[in-house]
């Protein structure tokens, strides 16, 4: 599993307790809406299904998710919305990309470059960085009391592309085709095996290690781009030592 990956799930552990004060169920449904703008059926939409399954993986409540497919399904005030990346450097030289959903480019644009300044980065021209990362579908699995060969040999015969087993033996990673998340996804957990997260993400090719006072600026600049309302999520190729994250996660 590559260092950024643990920083994923790491992040998407502490969401449940952002969702107590909002902003992640805000952020949710912001997806959630912008995905209902291809459809608002989730079983012909795969996008609106994955951002739904999501949401209810984060126990966002049914009421809220209703409201946000009305939105983006009916238009109106989520027509005001458009998605943008945003491409910049790390520390270390990390390539970093971030996406966003705005209904105002100008003070997106001018909050992600802040954090990248006062976080020892730089935002970046598009298309500088953009190239290192491929769109792809990851599935966490959590490895409690089941056997990893497992989960491998059962991601793969639903049409995984790759699997990745944390050092620990804890957890595997499970990476698809953007399009086949949902029914991996849907595959695994009927073959009774407990999901800790499934969304889509850009991943990157190749990364960057980084020693750990570079790690740790790194982290916190992920951290704080991550924090900022507009940005829906952070892709980087940074490669954390294990005593960065450990800390992270204990933190």
């Amino acid at each position: 599993m590559s260092g950024h990956s643990k920083w994923s799930s790491i992040k998407h552990k502490k969401g449940k307790i952002d969702a107590k004060r909002g902003q992640l169920f805000t952020k949710l449904a912001r997806d959630i809406t912008m995905a209902a703008r291809g459809g608002g059926d989730p079983e012909m939409n795969a996008s609106l299904r994955l951002a739904v399954t999501k949401a209810k993986d984060a126990n966002m409540p049914n009421a809220n998710i209703d409201r946000a497919i009305q939105r983006g399904a009916g238009g109106g005030e989520a027509d005001n919305l458009e998605e943008v990346t945003y491409e910049g450097y790390g520390p270390g030289g990390t390539a970093v990309l971030v996406d966003a959903v705005t209904d105002n480019r100008n003070r997106t644009v001018a909050e992600v470059r802040l954090v990248f300044s006062r976080g020892g980065g730089n935002l970046a021209e598009n298309g500088a960085v953009a190239w290192q990362f491929e769109a792809q579908g990851i599935i966490t699995v959590s490895a409690a009391g089941q056997d990893p060969d497992e989960i491998q040999l059962a991601a793969i015969e639903a049409g995984a592309l790759d699997v990745d087993v944390a050092g620990d033996g804890s957890s595997v990673e499970v990476y698809t085709e953007p399009g086949s998340t949902v029914a991996v996804r849907e595959a695994l957990a009927a073959g009774g095996f407990e999901i800790e997260s499934a969304d889509l993400a850009k991943v990157p090719q190749n990364t960057v290690e980084l020693d750990e006072k570079a790690a740790t600026a790194t982290l916190n600049l992920l951290e704080k781009l991550d924090d900022l309302d507009d940005v829906s999520k952070v892709h980087s190729n940074a490669d954390f030592p294990e005593a960065v994250l450990e800390a992270a996660a204990a933190g």
